[in-house]
């Protein structure tokens, strides 16, 4: 299993439009994928349970990456957050 922890710098926080790229960036992958927030985890691969999580401007959130791909998955997940999040 692979994690690293990132902080939401985007002002509107996770919303719509970046959460589907995000989550069509993660189903390319066989690993599982969840993002975290305190004690709350979402399947990074469903739109709606990315967007429950409401993720706002400074709050931090870690990735978790399980599975035969998750050294790509977890670069994927990172690249994705820092360049658009």
């Amino acid at each position: 299993m692979r994690e690293f922890s990132y902080t939401i710098s985007d002002p509107s926080g996770i919303h719509a439009r970046p959460a589907g790229l995000f989550v069509q960036k993660m189903q390319e992958f066989k690993s599982t994928v969840s993002i975290n927030r305190d004690d709350q985890s979402a399947d990074a691969k469903k739109l709606i349970a990315v967007m429950k999580m409401r993720f706002k401007c400074g709050q931090p959130c870690t990735v978790k990456v399980e599975g035969e791909d998750e050294e790509a998955a977890i670069k994927a997940a990172r690249d994705f957050l820092t360049a658009n999040l």
